[in-house]
């Protein structure tokens, strides 16, 4: 069952220890009741007695079916999930003496990552004796920061980890600049105006 995990983390029924408990809820009045007739209250209701604030003086419970109240839950931790935005890091390699065609395809990859959102890793792989190129690497990291600087803030400045000479790069948040382009409205108000004014006339 995909409620399993929230099992547990709620007495229920009998398993409430505190002589009373405040209730609320749509269909019962609320207030503090002894826990026997909070029982008793739920049974007429076909549903549960359930703990929701245990530390509470005294405790607050509520009168809903146990699995439609995990349902409940379930469902708003996924909302929340929803709402946190993820950030995914896109890698792209080079080589150490990458050409102008390969280095031009993997520049409008990032450009593409940057636009969704996306954070961008670049490296640049040293095979053997190629690390004696290390300065090119760094040459070839900072000109592809260079030529993103419209779509990306440097996260971390070229740095050789191992065999790899990395940056990290975030994507630039922009104001979205489409809207600008849209000046209908205010046509439509000196239209209005225009008409007015033949009225007035």
């Amino acid at each position: 069952m995909k409620n399993d995990s929230l099992k547990g983390q709620h007495r229920i029924n009998e398993q409430i220890r505190a002589k009373e408990v405040r209730i609320v809820g749509d269909e019962v009045e609320a207030k503090v009741y002894p826990i026997a007739q909070a029982l008793r209250l739920a049974e007429e209701h076909e549903a549960d007695l359930v703990e929701i604030s245990p530390n509470a003086e005294p405790p607050v419970c509520r009168i809903i079916d146990y699995s439609k109240f995990l349902y409940q839950l379930k469902k708003r931790q996924k909302e929340q999930k929803a709402k946190q935005v993820k950030v995914n890091v896109k890698e792209i390699r080079f080589g150490p003496q990458t050409d102008d065609h390969d280095y031009n395809f993997k520049l409008k990859h990032a450009k593409g990552f940057l636009e969704d959102g996306d954070k961008v890793k670049a490296y640049v792989f040293f095979k053997g004796r190629s690390i004696l190129f290390k300065e090119q690497g760094e040459v070839l990291l900072l000109r592809f920061a260079n030529d993103l600087e419209d779509y990306a803030k440097v996260d971390q400045l070229p740095v050789l980890e191992g065999k790899r000479m990395i940056i990290q790069l975030s994507p630039k948040k922009t104001a979205a600049p489409k809207k600008v382009a849209t000046p209908k409205p205010a046509d439509n108000a000196s239209k209005a105006a225009a008409a007015e004014e033949q009225e007035e006339e």
